[in-house]
């Protein structure tokens, strides 16, 4: 099973990091945050010799901080999201502020992306088959992450609009992006595939999908519906760890990123890519076509539009015209 389904935690916990996450479940946080913020505090807790946050303050959490970078050579990013956690931890969770903290603040700058050339992007492309190709495809044409193009549902898919709907993206946020006109007809072949696969484990008498746990409260047959399946579902049936219901996910990220390995290998490429590397190029094709910033933006979910801009500092800005690079390219 995915780790993208978060684990059943006791109604009534007793143990910190339980209580932890059923506080930040209340909250309405995405699950990926979730992961995040308890990797940073278990890891704070650990630095300080597993002592309980109740029994630390300011002075630990600056001391924690300032390690990042001075022994463990973070980044800014990195820094700011172990801080985040921790200020969540204890302004949030516990109730106590973390007011004037005095730490050692990383500043190695930010690097910057690496992007495929038009050639790199479609030869990697065309090195993949199947659903692998498609979903490079959409990465590189609509500026997915991978997750966000492995989460999918029939009902995010909006051919009539030609855009794609991110539910609960980075950030826990939803957004349009577009849908090249050249991915259509390889995108309704993916869905009739995916829905025929459906009609199959529903005969067999499973077919019930995943849903977060207050969808399927209140939507209690919306599982089993074709809106709600996955756009590509994974090959073997699994048992959801928290239910125990034997139904199918959706591919996993590793298996994807590992057919996107071989391809870029195969491609002759040796600069440090991965599928990233896809909507890394997605921002930077956008903006020689001299797309508007803001607008790649909110395509793009980024929350500060500082975040886009670093894909000025690689790109050559050309014409005006705003098309998915993928339609040029297929």
């Amino acid at each position: 099973m995915d780790m993208d389904i978060p684990p059943a935690i006791p109604v009534q916990p007793t143990r910190f990091l339980d209580k932890l996450r059923s506080f930040i479940r209340m909250r309405g946080l995405a699950y990926a945050t979730e992961k995040t913020y308890v990797f940073w505090i278990r890891r704070f807790i650990r630095f300080h010799g597993r002592k309980h946050p109740e029994t630390m303050g300011s002075a630990d959490v600056e001391a924690f901080l300032s390690h990042l970078v001075l022994q463990a050579n973070a980044s800014v990013a990195t820094q700011r999201v172990a801080l985040n956690a921790l200020i969540f931890l204890y302004r949030e969770f516990m109730g106590i502020p973390l007011d004037n903290l005095n730490y050692e603040a990383a500043r190695k700058p930010a690097k910057l992306p690496t992007v495929f050339s038009p050639e790199e992007a479609k030869t990697t492309i065309n090195n993949l088959e199947g659903e692998y190709r498609l979903i490079a495809m959409l990465i590189y044409g609509s500026g997915l992450r991978i997750n966000e193009v492995l989460r999918l549902r029939v009902k995010d898919v909006d051919f009539g609009m030609q855009q794609l709907v991110v539910r609960s993206g980075k950030g826990n946020k939803d957004r349009i992006t577009l849908l090249p006109s050249s991915l259509i007809q390889s995108l309704t072949r993916q869905i009739e595939a995916a829905l025929h696969q459906h009609s199959s484990d529903l005969a067999k008498g499973y077919g019930s999908v995943y849903l977060p746990a207050g969808l399927a409260r209140k939507y209690p047959n919306a599982s089993q519906e074709p809106g709600w399946q996955y756009v590509f579902p994974a090959a073997e049936l699994s048992v959801d760890p928290r239910s125990g219901i034997r139904r199918r996910h959706h591919m996993i990220d590793r298996t994807v990123q590992k057919n996107f390995r071989i391809a870029i290998r195969s491609a002759g490429i040796r600069k440090p890519a991965n599928s990233h590397t896809f909507r890394h190029s997605f921002a930077t094709r956008l903006l020689e076509s001299g797309y508007d910033i803001r607008t790649i933006q909110k395509l793009l979910g980024h929350a500060d539009v500082r975040t886009t801009e670093i894909y000025t500092h690689v790109v050559r800005k050309g014409g005006f015209g705003v098309r998915s690079p993928i339609d040029d390219a297929f």
